[in-house]
């Protein structure tokens, strides 16, 4: 089923399009918010968070974008939000959590890359925020700069250079921390 037939379907019938929606997507939505909050149990919960707000607000979809690109954009805002609540409660700055959330994965029990993957998260967990969001959305996800800009509110300019001083910070990372 394509986007085109799933908004046709959430017209006609909300609650079987729903479950549609849900199961086109909310791996996809997993995977982006376990990227950036890194556990499994948050991500878990934001994840359903974020399909309750879609669900609340489909509604009021405009379809100025994509609704993937709209669903993603809901999921970076809930993901950010949890970061810099935890970061308050702890009394720490949101990038320190980050590093200390990458720094737990090894055990996390849904955590099952090899040293160089968690490498590769520690590399990225100590980029600046615009920096981490946007090498996850390319590196991993591959969205286009043009869905991230909707995305992030920001121009593909910005998004190209942030991918690549993000990609150059990450290697440097990795050749100085990976044994030879």
């Amino acid at each position: 089923m394509d986007e085109t037939q799933l908004l046709l379907l959430l017209e006609k019938d909300i609650n079987s399009g729903f479950r549609q929606l849900i199961k086109m997507y909310s791996q996809t939505i997993y995977w982006h918010v376990r990227k950036i909050v890194y556990s499994h149990a948050d991500a878990d919960d934001i994840t359903q968070n974020v399909f309750i707000k879609v669900f609340q607000n489909l509604q009021g979809f405009k379809r100025n974008s994509s609704l993937k690109t709209w669903i993603y954009k809901i999921a970076t805002h809930e993901s950010l939000n949890f970061i810099n609540s935890a970061a308050q409660k702890k009394n720490i700055r949101n990038e320190e959590l980050v590093i200390l959330l990458s720094s737990q994965l090894k055990d996390d029990n849904f955590f099952d890359g090899d040293e160089i993957q968690y490498k590769l998260q520690q590399a990225i967990a100590k980029l600046p925020e615009k920096q981490r969001i946007v090498f996850n959305m390319k590196y991993f996800d591959n969205i286009k700069y043009e869905d991230m800009s909707e995305i992030l509110e920001t121009s593909v300019g910005a998004l190209k250079s942030s991918y690549y001083h993000a990609t150059k910070k990450v290697e440097q990372f990795l050749l100085a921390n990976i044994e030879k």
